[in-house]
């Protein structure tokens, strides 16, 4: 199967350095804790510029979401066509390349975890939508390789592995103990082992 990466729409300068402003700084800091007058000067730009590109500071934190997934697609689609066979190193590589990722783009862990927690009621606003269809793409993405590798219950192994996904990134984010992905991978493949007739 191939990665799915949704196309965004194409930014102008000021949005682009709005929204390149704002993604640095909403990571760092936290959503609540980022005002729009603290991203437009960052972005070297007015707030009436900002409201014009984005329409509101949601909308905005919604872009910063789809274009970090986006980023993390296009970077994951590249590992899995370096392992392009259906076979239980495909389904690995996943973790593989958050292992590489994680260090350099998420050393606070998932940004869109991140944003859950801030946001409050999930049924109001934008956030949460995008939040959950990040989530359901990687357990789609995980029971797609676990049916192309053969797996007899890809849907209740891909539940499995993103369990395994979802509570290494948390633990990058919170520092509790080094290379949470590393032990992640390994759990994943001790999961995938007795029900994939394929050895590394």
């Amino acid at each position: 199967m191939s990665v799915s990466i949704p196309a965004l729409p194409a930014l102008t300068p000021g949005a682009r350095r709005v929204l390149d402003a704002a993604s640095e700084l909403f990571y760092e800091r936290g959503i609540h804790a980022v005002g729009v007058d603290t991203i437009a000067d960052a972005a070297g730009v007015t707030k009436k510029t900002l409201y014009d590109r984005f329409g509101s500071k949601e909308a905005l934190v919604v872009a910063y979401l789809q274009h970090r997934d986006a980023r993390w697609r296009e970077y994951l689609a590249t590992v899995l066509d370096e392992t392009p066979e259906p076979d239980i190193d495909r389904v690995l590589a996943v973790f593989d390349a958050a292992i590489s990722w994680s260090s350099e783009n998420s050393p606070k862990g998932c940004s869109a975890i991140n944003a859950r927690a801030e946001i409050g009621n999930p049924a109001d606003g934008a956030v949460y939508p995008e939040v959950l269809s990040e989530k359901a793409f990687l357990l789609e993405l995980f029971a797609e390789l676990c049916r192309e590798a053969g797996a007899p219950d890809p849907s209740g192994l891909a539940e499995k592995l993103t369990l395994l996904y979802e509570g290494a990134i948390v633990t990058v984010g919170m520092g509790t103990f080094p290379k949470p992905f590393a032990l992640a991978r390994e759990m994943a493949q001790a999961v995938l082992l007795p029900v994939l007739n394929h050895s590394r």
